[in-house]
């Protein structure tokens, strides 16, 4: 029986993750998931592991009313703002929308951090965005889609290509998923379901993670390791409807939020049509 081994939520888009061992899932995902995200202060662009690799080496602890951050030995306790002064934001200069700032005071810090001129925005009460797909959902500040689920089955897949090439093999969190199922034979079977249940939860596949350059950064460093694991999957693994870029891992939409948990096993209500050979 295939069962959930981690749970995952990213409280700020593109810095490390918060490991849960159990979750209410709502209509954009994981709670607190990219509810926050770093933007340009110049004109609102989103920041991310693409563009500031040392992103994923600042630490997002969740405490009462907001979060601290943390990096290497600097630290700053942040108070959410759920509302108050907006600024314009967007996603990949195809999606704009508004994110309320968060002030000065932890604009300076990440802008230290990262030694960049950002600030840090939060989704607004009020914001309203649809993902794609088979099963679209919705969406925070996620790339696109609510969820990412990955597999052991396909990590090990994967490694076993890596370390057949001579390199090192990369760990799970080079990928950043919310849910991680151990118990699939096959690798990648996470392409086919189109339908499960986790818990309380139903989600749809929406469509297969299309990569970039996000797993060949250190999640423990921030510094940039590349070639792998992208060199690896690009073996396998193009997409051709994407400009052959690579994949791994599944987006899914929120069908049915509820309650989820590490241990309990994944029900698949519905898989992808099988081709005619």
């Amino acid at each position: 029986m295939p069962t959930v081994s981690a749970l995952i939520t990213y409280p700020v888009k593109g810095f490390a993750g918060v490991p849960l061992d159990r979750a209410e899932v709502g209509g954009t995902g994981l709670p607190g998931d990219r509810l926050l995200m770093v933007v340009s202060a110049e004109d609102g662009s989103f920041h991310s592991q693409r563009t500031l690799p040392a992103m994923a080496a600042v630490r997002p602890e969740p405490v009462p009313g907001g979060l601290r951050l943390r990096a290497g030995g600097d630290e700053h306790e942040l108070v959410v703002r759920v509302d108050g002064p907006r600024r314009p934001v967007s996603l990949f200069g195809r999606w704009f929308g508004t994110g309320v700032d968060q002030g000065d005071e932890v604009a300076a810090w990440c802008s230290g951090v990262l030694g960049a001129d950002v600030r840090l925005v939060r989704v607004p009460p009020d914001h309203d965005r649809d993902g794609f797909g088979v099963h679209p959902g919705k969406v925070g500040f996620a790339d696109a889609h609510a969820v990412l689920l990955t597999s052991t089955a396909s990590l090990d897949h994967l490694n076993d290509r890596i370390a057949g090439a001579g390199a090192e093999p990369v760990p799970m969190d080079r990928f950043r998923p919310n849910v991680v199922v151990t118990g699939w034979p096959d690798p990648h079977t996470e392409d086919d379901v189109r339908v499960l249940d986790i818990g309380s939860a139903r989600f749809g596949f929406a469509v297969r993670c299309v990569r970039c350059a996000v797993p060949m950064v250190d999640q423990a460093t921030g510094t940039r390791r590349g070639p792998e694991p992208i060199r690896a999957l690009a073996s396998y693994r193009r997409e051709p409807d994407h400009d052959n870029r690579v994949s791994f891992g599944a987006k899914l939409a929120v069908l049915r939020p509820g309650v989820l948990a590490v241990g309990e096993p994944v029900l698949v209500r519905e898989w992808a049509p099988v081709s005619p050979a």
